[in-house]
């Protein structure tokens, strides 16, 4: 299955956040079935938790420099440590850091196993704690939903990529893994929808479509294609 992730970090307005958010548990916003900080920890850390998206330049770079540095996010080596190690501090510092989440996730995919070598959590647990931390962002669901279809655990990636799509809007690169989604629960008529809405919006890769077309599915834009059902992503931005 080939899908594709790619964000920009939210620049927020309020700068160096500095304490524990409330926890919004909405049911819509629940974490993994059975996580929780039973399962996978308090928040509270020797350093942190900090807002990453709300984090200073320099405060950013006292982990980044250390222990998320350009080979790290590239899962070639680590830099204090194992990958595991200086990915899990990242973490542990910046619950909400999406570039540290995408890269853990990958290195559990590459790894074959749902805790990486020498991670403190397992990567169920490390989206977990992200979701406590900021459960109103929308980049850790658009991450956890892309790894949840790699990993064939597609209606929940489903129910988190349409999370994220409510929390942060639409976008095109949404609207993309969302029709890959249902077109492996052979939903042809949401997926087609889906990507409709992801080419509309200046979607570049083709291999929906192409999947579309081989299934005989694929119709143009306007020739009776049905929109997503109810509950769908509303339109965004």
């Amino acid at each position: 299955m080939t899908m594709h992730l790619s964000f920009r970090i939210p620049v927020s307005v309020r700068r160096g956040v500095r304490s524990l958010p409330c926890l919004l548990l909405l049911a819509a916003l629940a974490a993994p079935a059975g996580a929780g900080e039973a399962e996978c920890g308090p928040l509270t850390n020797h350093y942190g938790p900090f807002d990453y998206n709300a984090a200073t330049p320099a405060d950013r770079a006292l982990v980044d420099r250390a222990h998320f540095t350009p080979r790290v996010e590239q899962l070639k080596r680590g830099n204090t440590g194992s990958l595991g190690q200086d990915l899990s501090y990242t973490l542990g510092v910046f619950p909400n850091h999406a570039r540290a989440l995408l890269a853990i996730s990958n290195l559990a995919l590459r790894e074959k196993t749902p805790r990486p070598k020498d991670s403190t959590y397992s990567i169920d647990c490390w989206f977990d704690r992200a979701f406590r931390f900021r459960p109103n962002e929308g980049n850790p669901r658009m991450i956890y939903g892309v790894y949840l279809m790699k990993s064939g655990r597609t209606q929940e990636a489903i129910e988190h990529l349409e999370t994220a799509a409510r929390l942060a809007g639409e976008s095109a690169n949404l609207n993309y893994n969302l029709g890959l989604a249902y077109f492996e629960l052979n939903d042809h008529e949401k997926a087609l929808a889906y990507a409709h809405r992801a080419y509309a919006q200046g979607f570049q890769l083709p291999g929906l479509k192409n999947k579309l077309q081989k299934a005989g599915k694929w119709r143009d834009a306007g020739a009776g294609t049905a929109s997503p059902a109810a509950g769908a992503p509303a339109a965004g931005r």
